[in-house]
């Protein structure tokens, strides 16, 4: 009988180690997932703040593009002041004929002009639209991933609870066996 106590015993100190130790794993396991998803929400919300700033440079593509259209508008509306000024000093009619033609000439070309600076600022401006969308969709996706691995270190964790159990479950198994395998043999003598 004692060496059936001491064979327990030592079999008990063993599975108890395993045990504790498929706990411990299983307890890093989750740590380890939920450590994972707070880098993976870290890293989105920065991929988030550079979307925030790209939407910020469309705004001011836009901004610059009105103010650049509003100073070329006026330099243009100089420009025919100036010819105006010129025809009549020259005792020209300004409402008539060639003068008139070359205000007119000039007045289209400069709309010409405004019209193009406001469409490479809407340009730039879909550039960054883009780019703040297609950043957007990265944090999205960062986010998911974050929730995955935090799902899988569950996973992992439940896997280690369940060896334990197991482990806890051979253990019993073995020792009923080898108490009644004593038994028997004893009783067989």
């Amino acid at each position: 009988m004692a060496a059936f106590t001491a064979l327990a015993i030592s079999s008990a100190i063993g599975a108890g180690f395993s045990i504790y130790n498929q706990i411990k794993a299983g307890k890093q396991e989750k740590k380890a997932g939920e450590a994972q998803r707070a880098v993976a929400e870290s890293q989105a919300e920065l991929i988030d703040f550079n979307a925030s700033v790209a939407d910020q440079q469309a705004a001011d593509a836009l901004a610059r593009g009105a103010q650049e259209e509003q100073r070329f508008r006026q330099g243009i509306n100089g420009i025919i002041g100036a010819q105006r000024a010129a025809a009549a000093g020259s005792n020209v009619d300004v409402g008539f004929g060639s003068a008139l033609d070359v205000q007119a000439d000039a007045a289209f070309l400069g709309e010409l002009d405004a019209l193009n600076i406001r469409t490479n600022a809407a340009r730039e401006a879909w550039g960054y639209d883009v780019e703040a969308y297609d950043t957007r969709r990265r944090a999205e996706i960062t986010r998911r991933e974050g929730v995955m691995l935090e799902a899988q270190g569950g996973q992992r964790a439940r896997q280690a609870y369940l060896g334990a159990v197991q482990t806890g479950i051979g253990y019993g198994t073995s020792l009923l066996q080898m108490r009644y395998g004593f038994n028997n043999q004893r009783a067989g003598a």
